[in-house]
């Protein structure tokens, strides 16, 4: 079948047709699937056929049988994960990183696409308070984001020690010690996890999951002289959504030589909001740090950034390749040096767009008012008789349990059944909990107030 651009043109019309359909109604759908993936492979159900199909009712057929399959992550109701929705500045310039369809791995073949990338580094590392010049990298997420500051912690740090890691492996390397605390996010163990450095020493945290600074002090201590120490600290608990000490943390840890990493998967971002910037007080005297741009931010998936102190760590520990048909960038770096991947996405592209359409305000309102809204949906929690907020609602994160794990778990059932509203169990301090995470930009007080509505109504109907 030959494709010519009328061709395109109907596929994309027919796309916009739905997408405009999808957001217009995503508010109001209920917010879980209507159809399991049983019925939905049924839908799709049968061989390769023989002949194509026009595009625009390819798109048509995709959009019918997958609908019914998809969560209203959108809704400004979806508390589920730490999950944002997306700025119509971000959804749009993605529809053109599509059609636009360029590599941006390298930097001079694609001199639009690098320039605006650049352009939304600069930017990012002014709205977070992060040294300039810091090398800012777009890898697909939070994991390989920590991928990326991890990677360069251990080139730094084994270079220390005399050893090259790039030429000689980690086979009779000097032992890196890796530091964090106990409430960690699973992504860094992931990350650490694909470089070869195994599980990390977990240091005690007080009951909000912040490290304490008196344990990261004795982990240290307990690292043999001379050996390679990289430390990861937290701005954002999964759970209460805590920040580490980093003042008295870096200190401690840049005295014994270690590499601090910070895991900012969603809570970078509070750097951005006068209101909340005690929160990363002493943070940006780190060396990388990794946030998610598709959660707090609300740019579409998949999108990370990644930022690193010292250009050099980065590009040594993972732009140390080339290849003949490959275009060198004279006096700057390929973006390719800085993520783990040769080929991606424009992934920068929509960051941009989320940054000029929010401003430096915007941004800060965006930060801040999530965790507003986080904070009225605890106090409305905290009105049902039997429902107990566990956590010191400080950022975006509500942790609450309604009576023992049988009933917690009972009343999180019921709220899913029902619809409006999602909110996802977890565990925390041994006991089963809900919690409530508050990302998206269009959540308003009509959400917050329907969200502890439907609490209500769970704890009633499981009464």
């Amino acid at each position: 079948m030959t494709v010519h651009g009328r061709d395109y043109e109907a596929a994309f019309d027919a796309a916009v047709k739905h997408a405009k359909d999808w957001l217009a109604t995503v508010g109001d759908r209920p917010v879980p699937a209507r159809a399991g993936i049983d019925e939905i492979l049924g839908t799709l159900a049968g061989p390769l056929p023989d002949d194509g199909t026009e595009p625009a009712a390819v798109v048509d057929e995709l959009a019918a049988a997958v609908e019914p399959g998809l969560m209203a992550i959108g809704s400004g109701r979806f508390f589920g994960w730490v999950m944002g929705g997306t700025l119509p500045a971000s959804l749009g310039a993605d529809v053109l990183v599509s059609a636009w369809d360029q590599n941006a791995g390298m930097r001079t073949p694609t001199p639009g696409i690098s320039a605006v990338e650049e352009t939304a580094a600069r930017w990012l590392l002014d709205a977070l308070h992060l040294p300039e010049g810091s090398d800012v990298g777009f890898p697909t997420g939070g994991t390989t984001a920590n991928f990326v500051g991890l990677a360069a912690g251990r080139q730094a740090v084994l270079a220390r020690a005399g050893w090259n890691v790039n030429d000689l492996g980690l086979v009779a390397a000097p032992p890196v010690h890796v530091i964090a605390g106990a409430e960690r996010h699973d992504s860094v163990d992931l990350a650490l996890r694909y470089l070869g450095l195994g599980l990390p020493r977990a240091v005690a945290v007080d009951s909000e999951g912040r490290v304490l600074p008196e344990a990261l002090a004795a982990a240290l201590d307990g690292v043999p002289a001379g050996e390679p120490v990289i430390v990861v600290l937290q701005a954002g608990n999964l759970h209460s959504g805590a920040f580490d000490p980093f003042g008295p943390a870096i200190s401690a840890a840049h005295a014994r030589g270690a590499w601090v990493h910070v895991d900012g998967a969603f809570g970078l971002w509070a750097a951005a909001s006068p209101k909340l910037a005690h929160l990363t007080e002493g943070m940006a005297e780190a060396d990388s740090w990794a946030t998610d741009a598709h959660k707090t931010l609300n740019v579409t998936y998949d999108c990370g950034i990644a930022v690193v102190r010292d250009p050099r760590t980065v590009r040594a520990a993972l732009g140390a390749h080339t290849a003949a048909y490959l275009f060198d960038a004279p006096g700057a770096a390929n973006p390719y040096e800085k993520v783990p991947e040769m080929s991606r996405r424009a992934r920068g592209v929509t960051v941009w767009a989320a940054l000029r359409q929010l401003g430096r305000t915007g941004i800060a309102d965006l930060v801040g008012g999530l965790a507003e809204n986080a904070q009225a949906i605890a106090a409305g929690l905290e009105g049902i008789d039997g429902v107990e907020v566990l956590n010191d609602v400080v950022y975006t994160q509500v942790a609450f349990a309604v009576g023992n794990d049988e009933r917690t778990q009972a009343v999180g059932a019921a709220i899913l059944a029902e619809g409006d509203t999602w909110i996802s169990g977890s565990r925390w301090h041994d006991r089963s909990i809900l919690r409530v995470s508050v990302s998206n930009w269009s959540t308003d007080a009509d959400d917050v107030a329907r969200t502890v509505a439907a609490v209500r109504r769970g704890v009633a109907a499981t009464a």
